[in-house]
């Protein structure tokens, strides 16, 4: 199934699809396609309890969890797991299952969200944190104007792909095909195989 017409939002979470692969924004965005294996329902399960969403005060900080934000500039809309306001500052925090930094696609969903907050309530965020599960720790990232202008470039390409309506090929990036829960779906290796032969390039209408 896809989409019909041109989204107005793009959803955060799949400004970070496309950051890590722009065919596995394909499938999950213009075609609604998803698949579960035991790495994403472990996801979904440890994120239960940011879903819940409420308040919570801390002795120095105030917790507010799954907060809805959006920007009207980049189009783009969704949810922060959480938003902690400390020390006069305002800033949002990821949870993500794995070990961080391993991919830059956390980032840029990361500093999305910054950017809608920063919209929505006209304050400056310099950074953020995505915390790991597997890690049990915070991981800090600077939004930089390499990251913010990198965000601003693929809310551009989510509303291109979307509108065009095609999947793109898969990534030359083996590494991340090993790891993505859409790999029997998107079957990446056979593709490639196939455009080695017959020079295909992956344009297959949503």
């Amino acid at each position: 199934m896809s989409i019909i017409g041109p989204p107005e939002h793009i959803p955060l979470a799949m400004l970070n699809a496309l950051a890590y692969c722009p065919r596995r924004f394909g499938y999950e965005f213009i075609q609604a396609e998803m698949l579960y294996n035991e790495h994403v329902v472990e996801g979904l399960l440890r994120h239960q309890g940011v879903d819940l969403g409420g308040t919570t005060w801390l002795s120095e900080a105030v917790q507010e969890r799954r907060v809805y934000v959006w920007s009207e500039r980049l189009s783009v809309a969704g949810f922060c797991d959480l938003v902690e306001f400390k020390d006069g500052t305002l800033y949002p925090v990821e949870y993500k299952k794995g070990r961080p930094g391993r991919w830059r696609n956390d980032h840029i969903q990361l500093c999305a969200q910054a950017m809608c907050l920063e919209e929505r309530t006209g304050t400056k965020i310099e950074k953020g944190y995505i915390f790991s599960f597997a890690t049990r720790r915070r991981e800090e990232v600077i939004f930089t104007c390499e990251l913010r202008t990198e965000v601003e470039q693929l809310t551009a390409e989510a509303h291109r792909l979307a509108a065009l309506g095609v999947l793109p090929p898969p990534t030359d990036k083996r590494a991340k095909c090993r790891d993505c829960s859409l790999e029997p779906l998107c079957l990446p290796d056979e593709l490639r195989r196939l455009a080695d032969v017959t020079g295909w390039e992956g344009e297959e209408r949503g």
